[in-house]
């Protein structure tokens, strides 16, 4: 879990993770100007774990 969190925050554009364990989930605040949600789940497959489905919810701003 640790492992995940640290990879993907020091990704470039990457402001904010959390993994979600027990919901075999991870979420990720990102720039999508810097970096992709397939760029981000290379990281995590990169480690060792499957990725078997990208879910990008565009971000609200107020």
């Amino acid at each position: 879990m640790t492992k995940i969190e640290s990879a993907v925050s020091h990704t470039a554009g990457v402001e904010k993770v959390q993994v979600l364990f027990n919901a075999s989930k991870v979420k990720a605040d990102f720039d999508d100007s810097q970096v992709s949600a397939d760029e981000l789940a290379q990281v995590v497959d990169k480690l060792g774990y499957e990725v078997k489905k990208i879910k990008v919810k565009d971000q609200v701003t107020a």
